[in-house]
């Protein structure tokens, strides 16, 4: 299917944004406070996918978002050098192997995020053999939600589940990378062959052709042949959720990454490019539904933390000859610009670093509150401003 891509509406993302280092330093260093404040209490808990009153109640490592704490460790790591963050990322690490091996809750393709930011990057981060052999181990899991008719790694749900059967969603291509990495390391292409015909159906078929996107989308797994899309959490079913589409963008870009296909590069800019333009004049944070842009809907701050990270990504692999290259890198400063001056904790109680994020408008949960993956994605976008950062992803 050929999708529309949209010129980019709003001129002021062809202005290039300044960012200055000592600034830089100073919201790095906001973070890094906050995370210092969780080390005990998150040592062996986690926090959970969204706060309750601007605060995150420790869980155990059970959630599909379990893993963004630990990637922020990381990433504090990276930038500090600091053995304190050391302490805490191998006794998480400890949970995660423990996880796989007991098999708690794992029906999800989002082992793939789990196990990219607690494996894989500690191989990445510290060339930590075991946690390479976990990581392997973690996409052989993976790998068995896939349908071989439909060619898709089913999203959740027991594999005989009438009700989830057969539906993908926009959020696993950011579970792709496990793949890639298990064949890299492994040699064995079944890894990469079943991550890329995943991806290409998700181009195929959640990717409408005016470069908006399905939340969820169904296939026969008998005979491979496409349903119908259908949201999960967005407004209606033809609307376009804001953080799934975020998640397109940087999702389709790391398939062009793993595999050097340009078709993925292109879809991502065109996703990019749909987002972009319905974004509110006022400050660039997405309304929760892109459905939405003026208005008193919420809005979604992690969604924004996530685009901003993938147009990140995405600005790296264009030639200089692309008219939008240098757009897409100035909308993303934008945008982190705006997340630190109108969307952080500076102000308020909380343990959490950004406010105004919605895990489910649909079904009343985290909405408005702190979410564990828009603090993390702020976190990466600051260090890529500030760093050359090689991705866990």
């Amino acid at each position: 299917m050929k999708t529309i891509k949209e010129g980019i509406k709003q001129d002021k993302f062809k202005v290039k944004t300044h960012v200055d280092k000592n600034w830089l330093d100073i919201e790095i260093q906001f973070v890094l406070k906050k995370i210092d404040e969780n080390l005990e209490v998150f040592k062996e808990k986690v926090p959970p996918a969204a706060s309750k009153d601007l605060m995150y109640i420790p869980e155990g490592n059970t959630d599909w978002t379990a893993s963004f704490w630990i990637g922020m460790l990381y990433l504090a790591y990276e930038y500090t050098g600091e053995e304190k963050y050391l302490d805490v990322i191998k006794v998480q690490l400890e949970s995660f192997k423990n996880r796989l091996k007991e098999n708690i809750q794992l029906e999800t393709h989002d082992i793939g995020f789990l196990y990219s930011l607690s494996c894989v990057a500690g191989y990445e981060v510290l060339g930590d053999e075991t946690a390479k052999e976990t990581a392997i181990k973690a996409a052989d899991k993976l790998i068995t939600r896939y349908h071989k008719e439909a060619k898709i790694l089913q999203a959740w749900g027991d594999l005989s589940d009438p009700e989830q059967r057969g539906r993908m969603i926009i959020d696993c291509n950011m579970n792709l990378p496990l793949l890639y990495f298990a064949s890299k390391e492994t040699g064995d292409r079944k890894y990469y062959d079943i991550a890329v015909n995943h991806a290409e159906q998700a181009a195929k078929y959640i990717v409408r052709e005016d470069s908006s996107t399905y939340h969820t989308y169904y296939m026969d797994t008998e005979t491979g042949k496409p349903l119908y899309g259908k949201t999960a959490q967005g407004y209606t079913d033809q609307s376009c959720w804001a953080r799934g589409q975020a998640w397109g963008v940087y999702g389709f870009v790391l398939s062009y990454v793993h595999t050097g296909d340009r078709k993925f590069l292109d879809i991502s800019e065109r996703l990019a490019h749909y987002f972009l333009n319905r974004l509110p004049e006022e400050d660039d944070i997405c309304y929760w539904d892109l459905d939405f842009t003026e208005g008193n809907e919420e809005r979604d701050s992690s969604a924004a933390a996530i685009i901003a990270c993938g147009l990140l990504e995405l600005s790296k692999h264009l030639p200089v000859s692309n008219e939008y290259r240098e757009l897409y890198e100035n909308a993303a400063i934008k945008m982190i610009k705006s997340l630190a001056e109108n969307y952080t904790t500076k102000n308020v109680h909380s343990n959490g670093i950004l406010l105004h994020a919605v895990y489910s408008k649909p079904g009343d949960n985290g909405v408005d509150e702190c979410c564990i993956w828009g603090d993390y994605y702020y976190f990466e976008a600051l260090i890529r401003t500030v760093m050359s950062w090689k991705m866990y992803w």
